[in-house]
C-alpha cells in the first residue's frame, strides 16, 4: 500500500526536485501543487497521507493553509509538516505550536527527504 505525499510549494523547480527525491521511495505516491488555493483542492479530493507544506508562499501562506485545513473536517486530520528555510528555533517552536508534524529544513537534503518523510510519517 503507497503513502500519498502532497508537496505544495510555490518555486517551480524545487517542486520538482521534490518530487523526484520523494519518489526514491516506491511506496510514495506523490502530488505536487504550486499555491496553497490548490493545495487546499488537492488535499480535500485526494486525502493525502500526509502534506509537506512551504511556509512562504504569495497570496496564502502556510500557516493559512494549515488554518483553512483544520477548519475542513475533510482535511483537519491530515498530519502536516512545514518547510522552511526560518529554522531558528524559536520559528520551529511557533509552527509546532500551530499544530504542525514537524518542521524540514529548506533548502533540504533531496537524497535524505524521502527518509525523513518515512520517519515524520512513521513517528
Amino acid at each position: 500500500m503507497s503513502n500519498r505525499i502532497l508537496y505544495i510549494d510555490d518555486e517551480d523547480d524545487i517542486r520538482e526536485v521534490a518530487e523526484m527525491a520523494l519518489e526514491l521511495d516506491p511506496s510514495f505516491a506523490v502530488r505536487t501543487c504550486g499555491s496553497g488555493r490548490e493545495g487546499l483542492a488537492a488535499a480535500r479530493e485526494w486525502q493525502p497521507d500526509l502534506i509537506l507544506l512551504d511556509v512562504m508562499m504569495p497570496e496564502l501562506d502556510g500557516p493559512g493553509v494549515l488554518e483553512l485545513l483544520r477548519q475542513d473536517s475533510a482535511t483537519a486530520a491530515i498530519p502536516v509538516v512545514f518547510i522552511t528555510a526560518r529554522t531558528q528555533t524559536h520559528e520551529v517552536a511557533r509552527l509546532r505550536e500551530l499544530g504542525a508534524r514537524g518542521v524540514l529544513a529548506k533548502p533540504f537534503d533531496a537524497m535524505a527527504l524521502a527518509g525523513q518523510v518515512r520517519e515524520l510519517l512513521d513517528g
